[in-house]
């Protein structure tokens, strides 16, 4: 996709015009899969990635079958996941509004 579309471009008002933007749903207990993920993005695709860090997990059903997934993320996690993203050069960075992680 990126070699199609390249970096995401956004106009003045803020709305992407073209490029990639790259969605990641921060789990629990997942910090190195996270990691392997802005890994990836960052030297594969482009340290320019547009990245949108999800931060909305909310386990649901049999969740509590299977911790760490039996529980939301907490704000150590999520700043433990910009942290990585700040580390792999990737600064192009969607963050929740929420302000509960800073």
């Amino acid at each position: 996709m990126h070699r199609q579309v390249g970096d995401l471009i956004l106009d003045d008002r803020g709305i992407a015009l073209r490029g990639l933007l790259v969605r990641h749903l921060v789990l629990p207990g997942g910090l190195s899969d996270s990691e392997k993920v802005l890994a990836f993005l960052a030297r594969e695709i482009s340290p320019n990635t547009y990245l949108n860090l999800m931060d909305q997990y909310y386990p649901c059903y049999r969740a509590d079958d299977c911790p760490p997934l039996d529980r939301p993320i907490t704000a150590e996690e999520y700043r433990q996941v910009l942290a990585l993203a700040e580390r792999y050069g990737l600064r192009r960075l969607d963050k929740p509004r929420s302000l509960r992680w800073v």
